[in-house]
């Protein structure tokens, strides 16, 4: 019988090691996550067989070039259905490798007999023009697909191209640190049940890219957009982009941005009036902007540069306002803050006793001015 994890891989022929390499995979004790890292010149891909039991399953490449393995491409995989279909693996992840189109696609085609519910691609090169697309999707029903530094040779037609490949009923989709995000409109197909998109850490995207990325009437049902440390400016101009694709998210995430006020004159700009939760948490906010939706169940301005707590009319009417993090109600939040931007230091925001006083207050003062 043909080795199920190299047909997944389409890595074959297996190789040869010496007994005193080490082991490149390991499957912790209870069979549930099994994580590959082929970095010896000469790996022994035998060693994949053990993550067959797994639920989750991590295979990385070492960095090295896949297309010495594209004859594997053009292997018939129904007759191993039945033992793919059997496998456990709900998460996979692939990463570090040169994968030619080719190889790619037929790896979607295998996986297209599991049960996989989430994708993850990280640190790939993908080479080489993508296959005509099939008359029908073949490749996995995924939940969730996540890329990451993952460079392609077509340009902004790689999302469209790849999407034609998997069957439909995505409702997660997250691109981090991506080459290409300005997609080709006209050949994307509508991301019918998304709900989620993940556009965080894009540093290079800012407002332009985002009407570039949002092509409008593609994502009909989308929820949540996270743009978390992408660049973004001012508000007005995402609100603008919002506009431009005819989205209606409910929660909007622009914390880790240097959002600066709306230059005088800007033209005013109306927010989705689905939307409900505001994240603009470490964006470096000296004052509350101008420009917020007029109303909110949830925002969050924490971990800002606010030297005063603000004032009502400063404020839309919210349900739920988190100040924690700010100069006003802890005066080492600025140091603090800078200490955050140092390699490796995971950015958390100290909780101060005073947020919920504040918050309270502001939020009797609001109603009371609702009915005055």
């Amino acid at each position: 019988m043909v080795c199920v994890p190299c047909l997944l891989l389409l890595l074959l022929p297996l190789l040869r090691v010496s007994a005193a390499t080490p082991e490149p995979c390991e499957l912790d004790e209870e069979d549930f996550r099994c994580v590959c890292n082929f970095t010896d010149p000469k790996p022994d891909w035998s060693s994949a067989m053990q993550c067959m039991v797994a639920v989750e399953v991590e295979i990385r490449g070492g960095g090295r070039s896949l297309e010495e393995f594209l004859k594997s491409a053009d292997a018939d995989l129904k007759r191993y259905a039945d033992t793919i279909k059997a496998l456990r693996w709900r998460r996979l992840t692939l990463g570090a490798a040169q994968v030619p189109a080719l190889l790619l696609v037929a790896l979607l085609r295998v996986l297209g007999y599991s049960r996989l519910k989430e994708l993850t691609f990280e640190d790939l090169e993908v080479t080489g023009q993508m296959p005509p697309p099939p008359l029908e999707a073949t490749g996995p029903a995924l939940s969730t697909l996540s890329l990451r530094n993952v460079s392609w040779a077509t340009g902004g037609a790689w999302l469209g191209e790849l999407q034609q490949w998997l069957q439909p009923g995505l409702r997660v989709l997250n691109i981090a640190q991506a080459h290409s995000l300005a997609f080709a409109c006209a050949q994307l197909p509508t991301f019918q049940a998304l709900t989620s998109l993940d556009l965080s850490d894009n540093p290079g995207l800012g407002e332009r890219g985002l009407i570039a990325a949002l092509c409008p009437h593609k994502f009909p049902a989308l929820q949540g957009l996270a743009l978390r440390n992408a660049g973004m400016e001012t508000l007005s101009s995402v609100c603008a982009a919002l506009a431009a694709a005819s989205v209606q998210p409910h929660r909007l995430d622009l914390s880790h941005s240097s959002l600066r006020a709306t230059a005088p004159g800007a033209t005013s700009c109306v927010w989705p009036s689905a939307l409900s939760s505001l994240n603009l948490s470490f964006a470096g906010l000296e004052q509350v902007p101008k420009g917020l939706p007029p109303k909110l169940s949830v925002l969050d301005l924490s971990c800002n540069r606010l030297s005063r707590a603000p004032r009502p009319d400063e404020l839309p009417e919210v349900n739920n306002l988190t100040l924690d993090g700010n100069p006003f109600l802890d005066t080492g939040a600025l140091k603090h803050q800078e200490d955050l931007k140092s390699p490796g230091v995971v950015p958390v925001c100290v909780r101060s006793p005073l947020t919920m006083a504040v918050s309270g207050a502001l939020a009797v003062l609001q109603g009371a001015g609702a009915f005055a």
